[in-house]
């Protein structure tokens, strides 16, 4: 990994990606989702704190464990402007995703247990389908596990 020397105050996109780990379309995607932030020089050219590498590593964890770049968004918007995400910081936001993360979870165990009954059916012969069709709330209006749309 490259080092910057620590004189140095401000990152171009290509540092801050090195030193990241995420790509410069990444960088570049979370900057117009309001993720992270940059000043431009006088020749147009980001430049980003040295504190965005922190910021980009908590987006980087939050996305690995499925939290959407909206919800980060609010998480980072929740903390006084330019400052970057502490421990604490973490540790206050990931408590608030854990419910969201269990629930999660249980739809995707759902989900395994019942992707064994599929296997072999196609979907074109089953009168309901848990996977496209869960609790079968169309299955009183139609069978199979296509919804096709209403004729009129």
């Amino acid at each position: 990994m490259p080092q910057i020397p620590e004189k140095i105050h401000e990152l171009t996109v290509g540092q801050l990606s090195a030193r990241s780990g995420a790509a410069v379309s990444a960088l570049h995607f979370y900057e117009s989702k309001g993720l992270i932030t940059s000043r431009r020089t006088s020749g147009n050219q980001r430049r980003y704190s040295r504190d965005t590498l922190r910021r980009v590593a908590f987006v980087r964890a939050a996305q690995r464990v499925g939290i959407p770049l909206a919800t980060i968004r609010e998480a980072l918007a929740e903390l006084p402007e330019e400052r970057t995400p502490t421990r604490e910081d973490w540790a206050r936001l990931s408590e608030k995703w854990r419910s969201e993360l269990d629930e999660r979870i249980k739809q995707l165990n759902r989900l395994r247990d019942h992707l064994t009954d599929c296997i072999g059916c196609g979907c074109l012969s089953m009168e309901t389908c848990v996977l496209s069709n869960p609790d079968d709330v169309f299955g009183a209006r139609r069978t199979g596990s296509r919804l096709m749309a209403e004729r009129r």
